[in-house]
């Protein structure tokens, strides 16, 4: 199955200001976030990328605007890897949040935490998966086995789909970082997927498709027979 390049959005105004952004309308990239997005074309070029899905939000979209030009593709949105629905407490100062008993239960029990006014995590997991899962089959559809195709989502919802892809528990994502801008690839497989590569802001060419599939499984510790 397909290679599937996971890029957080660009540096936004509500990191630096320490927002809970959610689903709130009108959350851009700030000047990092756009440098990050104008780099972006240049950190994959060499990928193959058949297709391009993006979050609805306004931040996803800023940043793979300068990918979609460089290469003369469009878009597919896909509200299934928008944000997490914070519900009340989108558009909150985190510091503010950090008080709230819920918050504990986010970081250390977050398969028990649901939203008040939004949703579960694990709805969102649910549906970042499912997403995921039928862009895979699309893709290899439209495009074979060996494609790469490129979603532009949020942290919590790469986060949970790097666990869903390792057979993680959601309760230890929290576990897993991945900053503005950064890259994650995953390669799926008949039987389980790979992650090869996780919060990536370097070289990236060595994801592109080899001209001989790899054989065989992956060595003991991962080592470079993994695909």
């Amino acid at each position: 199955m397909p290679t599937l390049i996971l890029v957080r959005h660009g540096r936004s105004t509500a990191n630096t200001s320490g927002v809970l952004a959610g689903w709130t309308p009108g959350v851009a990239l700030d000047d990092r976030g756009t440098a990050q997005a104008a780099a972006l074309p240049g950190r994959l070029e060499g990928l193959p990328i058949a297709e391009v899905v993006a979050s609805p939000l306004q931040r996803c979209q800023e940043t793979v605007r300068p990918l979609l030009e460089a290469r003369g593709l469009t878009a597919h949105t896909d509200d299934r890897i928008g944000e997490a629905h914070y519900g009340d407490w989108s558009g909150r100062k985190l510091a503010e949040l950090s008080g709230d008993p819920l918050m504990e239960v986010v970081q250390a029990h977050p398969s028990a935490a649901a939203f008040p006014g939004g949703e579960s995590m694990r709805s969102m997991q649910t549906r970042a998966a499912e997403a995921v899962r039928e862009w895979n089959a699309r893709v290899e559809r439209d495009h074979g086995e060996s494609a790469v195709y490129l979603m532009c989502s949020h942290g919590d919802i790469i986060k949970a789909l790097v666990a869903d892809a390792l057979g993680l528990h959601l309760d230890l994502f929290q576990r897993i970082s991945v900053e503005p801008c950064s890259v994650t690839a995953i390669r799926y497989t008949r039987l389980r997927p790979f992650l090869v590569r996780l919060g990536d802001t370097g070289d990236l060419t060595s994801l592109a498709p080899r001209e001989e599939p790899p054989t065989g499984d992956a060595t003991v510790g991962g080592g470079a027979g993994a695909p």
